[in-house]
Formats: structure tokens, C-alpha cells, sequence
């Protein structure tokens, strides 16, 4: 039996398809009552409590952790789903042998200068409160499961998710949006890609107590995305450059909404922060040469079969 925790976010839905494909028995381990997946069990439990822990572990043999808050109202949120719950499920695999892929982010090492990719060995430097908890969460992994296998993973995008949908909604209609301030730089890795990098870091025996980055080697530039999006939808691209006082602003005022409406949104300062940095790039050299792993998909593919996927959903019109 194979346990997955966020299995019905973006990147879990797409992981528990694929070891469903692949004949696993699956067990899925979910907050909100009434939930129902395509396959597999289903357990209702809370991380941040433990309750409903012990009764997800049972007879399981693999862990992929990918349960957590990337936006919240209250920066101490993102400790309670991202360290809290994460060492209340650590602490019940102790002496287990359970194997246990836990997903963290690049968020957790920090930016990158320029285009120049950081690697696993350079010394976290994270930026903003979401990266800090996912570094902190690293460290009782390896505190508390040394033969942990960690994975890194720069921006995520494919069908289903709701966080780079935000950023082609506005391209759909002809705009795009950047912050002042130079050329950027960034890693992604399209979801397909990513879910087959977490099953060999799984699978790897030699990946006992490694950390990994899984990324696309080819880094982008914001308006290699920008404009690639454009072309797929057949839009004429306007850019729109604002400045970063002007974005700050902005994301106060959307924190602010937030705040009253009791539900975080895409936009806050640490987000407007991340969106300046000249640098988001990763190297994912090691997870080649030791997992023999590669994301295949490029950019023109993957967006294409996003898109699409958008579309038929009916989330954009293009």
C-alpha cells in the first residue's frame, strides 16, 4: 500500500493517476470529508492534529508527503501545514522502514543569480515565510528520517492547476503582466514530468537520504513563457511592465481582501518579493546521474497540452 497526503491537489491527483496506472495500490489521505478520488482508499484525517495518522500508515510500505499551504492569511500557517503536520506523520514512520518521498520546493534553497542554477549542495537561503517553513520542514525530515528521499521542485504547471492559470488568464485576453526591473529567469517542470521524477526517486534505492531538484534543464526566461502561452492561443501579446512600487500596492490591497473575505489569494508582498528576484533556476543534474531521471517535456508541448486541457474545462476561451 502506497500513502499519499495532498492527494487531491494539483500535483497529488496527478501522482495517485500514476501509480494507479501502474497497478499500486493506493491510499489517499484527505482533510475534507466527502472527498471521493478516481481510485483507490480514502482516509480523512488532519496532519496538523495527527488525527486519522495511525490508521493511514497501516500496512503501508511507501510514503509520497506532498500535503501542505503554499498561500495562506497568516504567515504562522504556513509552519502549522508545512512543519507541524509534516513532523507529526515523520514522527510515525519512525523505525517503520517506510520509504518516504517528501515534497518541498525551491522556494526552500531560495533564488538563484540570474540564470546561474543553484544545486542541491548550495546553502539554503530562502526568501519569504512559505520558503523558510518548507526549508524548516526539510530539516525535521532530517532530523527524524535520515533515509528520507527530499524533492525539490521549481514551478509546477499542467492541467488542473489553479496557480500559473492565473498568469495565463490574463494572456488568453492579449495581456501580460511583469514587474519592472530586468530580464528573468526561472525553472519549471511540466506535471507529467514531475510525477514520473517522484516514482524514480521512490523506486531508487541509492536516493536513501538524498535531496533532489526536478526541473526541465532548459531554464526560461519570463517572456520565453509569456510569448509561447501567446502563440498557443493565438493572441497578440501586450505587455504591461509595472513598477514595484506599484506591485507592492497592489498586493496589499489584495491581502487586505483576503483578510476580510477569510481566504487567501495568488497575490501578496512575499509573492510580489519572489516575482522580482532576477532568478528562480535549478540544475538537475544529480537527479540524472542518479536517478536517471529527465523531464522530456518542453515548453511548447506542455503548455500546449495545458491549454488545452484549460479549455475543455472551460476555464479560458481562446
Amino acid at each position: 500500500m502506497i500513502l499519499v497526503t495532498g492527494a487531491t491537489g494539483f500535483i497529488g491527483s496527478h501522482l495517485v493517476e500514476a501509480l494507479l496506472a501502474r497497478g499500486e495500490r493506493v491510499r489517499s489521505f484527505v482533510r475534507r470529508p466527502g472527498t471521493t478520488l478516481p481510485g483507490g482508499e480514502v482516509i480523512r484525517g488532519d496532519l496538523v492534529t495527527g488525527a486519522g495518522l495511525q490508521e493511514a500508515l497501516k500496512d503501508v510500505r511507501a510514503v509520497f508527503h506532498l500535503a501542505g499551504a503554499t498561500k495562506v492569511l497568516r504567515s504562522a500557517d504556513y509552519y502549522s501545514a508545512n512543519v507541524t503536520a509534516t513532523e507529526n506523520l515523520v514522527r510515525l514512520l519512525h523505525g517503520r522502514g517506510i520509504r518516504l518521498v517528501h515534497v518541498s520546493s525551491l522556494a526552500a534553497a531560495g533564488p538563484s543569480p540570474g540564470p546561474t542554477p543553484l544545486d542541491e549542495d548550495a546553502e539554503p537561503h530562502p526568501l519569504t515565510a512559505y520558503g523558510k517553513s518548507k526549508l524548516e520542514g526539510e530539516r525535521v525530515v532530517r532530523a527524524l528520517a535520515e533515509d528520507a528521499v527530499i524533492v525539490r521542485p521549481p514551478v509546477v504547471y499542467g492541467p488542473r492547476d489553479t496557480d500559473v492559470f492565473q498568469i495565463l488568464k490574463p494572456i488568453s485576453r492579449g495581456w501580460a503582466f511583469e514587474i519592472s526591473g530586468g530580464e528573468r529567469w526561472f525553472s519549471a517542470i511540466y506535471v507529467r514530468d514531475l510525477v514520473d521524477g517522484l516514482i524514480a526517486a521512490w523506486k531508487a534505492p541509492s536516493a536513501s537520504g538524498r535531496t533532489y531538484f526536478l526541473c526541465h534543464p532548459a531554464p526560461l526566461r519570463w517572456q520565453d513563457f509569456t510569448l509561447t502561452a501567446a502563440r498557443i492561443m493565438g493572441r497578440r501579446l501586450h505587455p504591461v511592465r509595472i513598477p514595484a512600487a506599484v506591485a507592492y500596492t497592489v498586493a496589499c490591497l489584495s491581502e487586505l481582501r483576503a483578510h476580510a473575505a477569510g481566504k487567501p489569494g495568488i497575490v501578496s508582498r512575499d509573492k510580489v518579493a519572489e516575482a522580482r528576484c532576477s532568478g528562480w533556476v535549478c540544475d538537475g543534474g544529480r537527479a540524472a546521474s542518479e536517478l536517471g531521471f529527465r523531464a522530456r517535456t518542453p515548453l511548447e508541448k506542455g503548455l500546449a497540452e495545458t491549454l488545452a486541457w484549460y479549455k475543455e474545462a472551460g476555464w479560458l476561451r481562446f
